[in-house]
């Protein structure tokens, strides 16, 4: 009888450590998080940003490239030269191309038409070294997205080439391969993710879909230059081990407009500023 009492609470003693033990884990867990967010607010004031939005804006306006000629009539699917709120309805249908473009895709369409520059030169190199000077398109991506901040979030799907690339866009998101067996939605199909200090959103459910994708393109502190969308698809391709894509591809456009109708509702804050 003594003995099973003594067992009994022996038991009891594990337990009430056991349940401590987690306690102070979830405690602590709750603790890093908040820590976390509070460092990403920290991280809004003085976006370096900033500077790549201002010189974006030059070169939107300046007369370059073998036309000697001005973005300024580009027209991202409000019009030649209306860049409000344009990025907020990108990736879209154009009827000039006849096929769905993103915003780096139009903007290359556009470097190519209106001032004359070659195509295979401005996919080549569209995205900076860690530290190296922003590209063109990294800042014309900068300024044209600014121009888009707090408008809320519409990707068309009203054209059936526009619904083909949600559905394309859709089959890649959930599509597993590679040497880890990985897709899109092996990070970002389920809640409580995260890759060090980056929660990683669940694409699932609509207020972290629309959170994630108003925040893109967005200035990295830990590379030291502004990402764009297209980059952020290219790196999600190489961590999961896939062959890189092809800058402004139809496969990355396609994700990028699953992502953006996902996100509807939401609105743009970008550019924003990342670890």
């Amino acid at each position: 009888m003594n003995r099973g009492h003594g067992q009994a609470a022996r038991y009891g003693r594990i337990a009430a450590a056991a349940l401590l033990l987690c306690t102070g884990a979830a405690a602590a867990q709750n603790n890093t998080l908040q820590e976390i967010e509070r460092y990403r607010q920290m991280l809004q004031d003085g976006n370096p940003a900033e500077l790549l939005v201002a010189r974006g804006e030059e070169l939107w306006k300046e007369k370059r490239g073998p036309k000697k000629a001005s973005l300024e009539q580009c027209d991202l699917g409000l019009g030649p030269g209306v860049v409000k709120g344009a990025f907020a309805q990108l990736p879209r249908h154009f009827q000039d191309t006849n096929s769905v473009l993103d915003f780096e895709g139009r903007l290359v369409h556009c470097m190519t038409t209106l001032q004359g520059f070659d195509r295979a030169e401005l996919v080549k190199a569209p995205f900076s070294g860690a530290g190296q000077r922003q590209t063109d398109i990294e800042s014309l991506t900068a300024y044209v997205v600014e121009a888009s901040r707090g408008m809320p979030i519409k990707v068309p799907q009203g054209h059936p080439m526009e619904k083909a690339a949600f559905d394309r866009g859709k089959y890649l998101f959930y599509m597993r391969g590679g040497p880890y067996d990985f897709a899109c939605s092996t990070c970002h199909g389920v809640d409580g993710q995260r890759i060090r200090l980056q929660d990683l959103p669940n694409f699932e459910k609509a207020e972290p879909a629309q959170r994630a994708f108003a925040t893109w393109p967005a200035y990295r502190l830990s590379q030291g230059t502004l990402r764009t969308m297209q980059w952020r698809i290219n790196d999600c391709f190489r961590q999961q081990r896939f062959p890189e894509p092809v800058f402004v591809s139809q496969a990355t456009i396609d994700l990028i407009t699953f992502l953006g109708v996902k996100a509807e509702g939401g609105k743009m804050d970008s550019p924003s500023i990342k670890r």
